[in-house]
């Protein structure tokens, strides 16, 4: 019998939460990883039984990566300091944000993004990684600046069918991306404004937020901008703003349906400076027409809501009929198990949440 197994992952630790396919009821573990920061969590469905990872930051040890077999049972540490850059280089992982299995073609490839912006690759399923050099020694890297987070890659996406292609986005950076397996990169951020900086329209530095893109449709890609939602048909080639018809442009997650290229999700916030969503309601907002059209998502979520959601609080799970997830970092994690119709609270008073992932295993 197939279960929902959801990962919390929280500014003091990992919450596991198991449910049937209905998705109403759920199971919690005791909190793992206590008093580190979980910023990525993955579930890879790739293999013959699932592989849950995490990357924790302890402020005493520094970032770990961790996996487990038997959806979170037992954990074990990957090889000691797993994601690390070569001793010659003189820098430090400050944290690992991304944890993204590698394309259905490449069973055991596991690429992970840190602080600093670095690219990492492991091609034993997340035992042990290497540094990409050639996205860590491009000649933008000197220029790419911290945004309010930190200076980090926190999107990656393999394309499904071609092992060679790459896509990444950091802030502050933009996207950039590789056809050749990471001997060269490439900025792809044409069409996507940089507010603040002195030309808004720069080959390089943006801050882009969250990147997705369908499976099926790797060459449509959706991206929330600090300011601006945009959608690009061509992998990046030219981007095109979709933020009308939403009450902001300001926002971090960005979601696509697991089964509906076309349809893909967003959380607004007011503003940069005022970080709550508009009129404080929570509101989860759908598009089905990659971006031309928007209508909001309210049944069951909270009309008095000043809690933000961050870039990877908020996810899809892999269900026939689509789950969606969201954590904020109020604490609170709602689910929807009809495609964002309607909402269910499913847990509260957690620490401030940073990431979420799901699948039905």
């Amino acid at each position: 019998m197939s279960e929902a197994v959801l990962l919390v992952g929280t500014k003091k630790g990992l919450w596991v939460g198991r449910s049937d396919e209905k998705r109403q009821e759920w199971e919690w573990s005791e909190p793992q990883f206590l008093m580190e920061a979980v910023y990525g969590t993955c579930i890879d469905t790739r293999g013959t039984q699932p592989r849950l990872l995490v990357s924790g930051t302890s402020e005493h040890w520094g970032p770990g990566v961790y996996y487990s077999d038997d959806l979170g049972q037992i954990w074990t540490e990957s090889q000691a300091a797993p994601v690390r850059f070569p001793q010659e280089l003189g820098s430090s992982v400050e944290r690992v944000w991304q944890i993204q299995p590698g394309g259905p073609n490449d069973p055991d490839v596991i690429y992970a993004g840190t602080q600093p912006s670095a690219l990492f690759r492991s091609a034993d399923r997340g035992e042990s990684f290497s540094l990409i050099r050639s996205l860590w020694d491009h000649p933008h890297r000197e220029q790419w600046a911290p945004g309010g987070g930190g200076q980090a890659i926190h999107s990656v996406l393999p394309d499904p069918a071609d092992q060679a292609h790459v896509t990444v986005a950091m802030s502050t950076g933009g996207v950039y991306r590789t056809y050749d397996r990471g001997d060269t990169w490439n900025p792809a951020n044409v069409g996507i404004k940089a507010l603040h900086a002195p030309d808004p329209w720069p080959e390089f530095g943006q801050c882009v937020h969250k990147i997705a893109a369908h499976p099926d449709a790797p060459q449509r890609i959706f991206a929330q901008n600090h300011g601006g939602v945009y959608r690009s048909d061509n992998g990046g080639d030219q981007w095109t703003s979709i933020a009308d018809g939403l009450p902001s442009d300001f926002g971090f997650p960005i979601v696509v349906h697991p089964h509906k290229p076309d349809t893909l999700f967003v959380f607004p916030l007011t503003a940069d400076i005022n970080r709550f969503p508009p009129n404080g309601a929570a509101r989860v907002w759908r598009s089905d027409d990659a971006g031309e059209t928007w209508k909001p998502s309210e049944s069951g979520l909270p009309n008095r809501f000043f809690a933000s959601v961050l870039r990877d609080a908020m996810t899809a799970d892999n269900a026939e009929q689509m789950g969606l997830y969201v954590g904020a970092r109020d604490g609170s994690v709602f689910v929807s198990a009809d495609d964002g119709a309607n909402w269910q609270q499913i847990a509260a008073h957690l620490p401030d949440v940073l990431s979420v992932r799901a699948a039905v295993v």
